[in-house]
């Protein structure tokens, strides 16, 4: 039996336009109940100006922005959890005393707050910082308390915008941790960030904007699948050479014994493993296909009109 999907978030043909400039232009995209949705987009393609309107900072000049959980369908902000690009702490505040302001805002008593915000520091290895000056925290640190005052209160849907700026490796593998931690307790994601490896790590779904303008939406997978190229990487003994020349073959990188090809467009994976069948000894060899960062830049830098 085919589990029926929940739409949490509906935006339709939402548009902003700020001085004659289209910063939102006719965009429209659901977000499902559980899932981890990426918002992408270069800078200045209306992602900033996109949240704001999802958050009800600002309204839009038409279209439609509804929440399921909210009978009306608006924005309510009990429900939702939001990490924003700028760092808003106040520096001479006591991180206790910032976590607890702010889960009251969203209907949090004190005492629930400081019992949550102290079990997430410490799992983040902050529970020193508890009832420190946010000053004393390094930038990474302040992201952190950013973070845990995101979800204190247990929202419905979560808005996380560049969460893993300004962390080391080892803090953006975490926070990609908590994420899929969250996700696993029915928590909705929409995260918009720039490292695309990341990104494909976590994501089910994703929307790209560029211009104000849908460029890509749908299953992360699918779309790969859909893009027609396969990239092989080849290690290898003998001559590689004929590999320039292949009709399968789109480009060819060849240097000592080791090849890094783009497969043309239609081209199956085992109609190119024929064609080299018995001319090299393999080593090693991998084909698949092509990471986000290729199609993001692929799809965001193609001249007007073109199609990929």
């Amino acid at each position: 039996m085919q589990t029926q999907i929940e739409t949490i978030l509906s935006v339709q043909q939402v548009h902003k336009h700020y001085e004659g400039t289209k910063a939102v232009d006719g965009v429209s995209f659901e977000i499902h109940s559980g899932e981890i949705f990426g918002l992408l987009g270069p800078n200045g393609a209306g992602k900033t100006t996109l949240i704001r309107m999802i958050l009800g900072i600002m309204q839009p000049d038409s279209g439609e922005i509804n929440f399921s959980f909210s009978p009306d369908g608006r924005f309510q902000p009990e429900r939702v959890g939001y990490l924003p690009e700028e760092r808003g702490l106040y520096d001479d505040r006591k991180v206790s005393d910032t976590l607890v302001f702010l889960a009251r805002l969203k209907g949090i008593s004190p005492t629930q707050a400081r019992e949550r915000g102290l079990l997430w520091l410490t799992r983040l290895q902050l529970e020193k910082y508890f009832d420190r000056r946010v000053r004393e925290l390094s930038k990474g640190m302040q992201q952190k308390v950013q973070f845990v005052a995101a979800i204190l209160h247990q929202p419905a849907l979560v808005v996380l915008d560049e969460p893993f700026a300004g962390l080391d490796p080892v803090n953006q593998e975490l926070f990609s941790e908590l994420i899929l931690e969250l996700k696993s307790k029915g928590m909705t994601v929409l995260l918009s960030a720039h490292q695309m490896h990341l990104v494909e790590d976590l994501c089910d779904r994703i929307f790209l904007i560029d211009k104000g303008q849908q460029v890509l939406y749908g299953n992360l997978r699918e779309i790969k699948r859909s893009w027609g190229e396969d990239w092989v990487k080849l290690d290898f003994h003998g001559n590689a050479e004929f590999l320039q020349q292949s009709s399968l073959v789109k480009s060819a990188t060849i240097k000592d014994s080791r090849a890094e090809l783009v497969l043309k467009k239609g081209t199956r994976p085992e109609e190119f493993l024929n064609s080299i069948s018995g001319k090299l000894e393999i080593e090693q060899i991998s084909i698949q296909k092509p990471p986000l960062h290729h199609i993001f830049v692929e799809l965001v830098t193609q001249t007007p009109g073109e199609s990929k």
